[in-house]
């Protein structure tokens, strides 16, 4: 039976094995270097609904029933959905699953409305930096230079009607070593746990690229509710059509990432 990308969710039973395996392998890789829980924390720091249209989205590759690959995007900006959870079966790795799901993320946001993709990986993953690397993300960092000063690295692409824009977001700085760059990690992690999720107030006013009084646009969040008409977790992704972002002849405003969220 042929593989199939599916719609799904974090709190879908065909999802779990992709939540635990992250879990256990992001703890493998870094234990308690940015998080005293470990990866946990990270993996459910945001809610479900932040996976979902209309400004997000979890995919999986299903294969004689079972996950095999799969990956997710929220919403970071007006223009912008980062990229989150990206995960093949450890047995079935070099096999192309990465780069499948990465490219159906990438048009599920385009069909969403999106015009650039962000995303952060780890220094201790030398495997996804070369995935990124070879669907032609801009690295925001200097390749040349030791991954682990900067803890995390940020990449960009222009995605739908902006594919092929060169990217303009500005390079991260390194730290001046391993542990200034674990702890400004840490330290952002913490920051943004603290501030947590905008209330759903403010997330409903903040939808489709309404920004609340008071509130830039890197302060929107996605909203708090699902809509009606949401693919339920393990219908196909064919056929799915999302109103866009912008309006012909409106150009995407450049955002640049904020040193907070990682």
């Amino acid at each position: 039976m042929a593989d199939q990308i599916a719609h799904s969710s974090p709190t879908d039973p065909l999802a779990q094995p992709l939540v635990e395996d992250l879990i256990r392998e992001y703890d493998e890789r870094y234990g308690t270097l940015f998080s005293a829980n470990g990866a946990r924390d990270e993996v459910f720091r945001y809610p479900p609904e932040a996976f979902a249209p209309p400004d997000g989205a979890f995919l999986l590759i299903l294969r004689d029933g079972e996950a095999v690959a799969g990956g997710a995007f929220m919403r970071y900006d007006a223009t912008t959905a980062e990229l989150k959870r990206i995960w093949t079966r450890g047995d079935l790795r070099r096999q192309g699953l990465a780069r499948r799901i990465v490219l159906a993320l990438e048009d599920q946001a385009a069909e969403l409305g999106y015009t650039r993709l962000y995303l952060t990986t780890g220094f201790r993953q030398p495997e996804a930096k070369g995935l990124y690397l070879g669907l032609a993300y801009r690295p925001l960092f200097d390749p040349a230079l030791p991954t682990e000063l900067y803890g995390t690295l940020p990449f960009e692409k222009h995605i739908g009607l902006l594919a092929g824009k060169p990217g303009t977001a500005p390079v991260k700085q390194p730290a001046a070593s391993r542990e200034a760059a674990i702890l400004a990690v840490s330290s952002g992690k913490a920051a943004a746990v603290a501030g947590g999720v905008q209330s759903h107030a403010a997330q409903t006013e903040t939808a489709h690229g309404r920004t609340a009084p008071g509130q830039t646009p890197q302060d929107q969040a996605f909203p708090g509710q699902t809509p009606s008409g949401q693919a339920a977790p393990g219908q196909a992704v064919q056929g799915q059509t999302a109103q866009a972002r912008t309006v012909p002849g409106q150009h995407a405003q450049r955002h640049t990432h904020p040193e907070g969220r990682v």
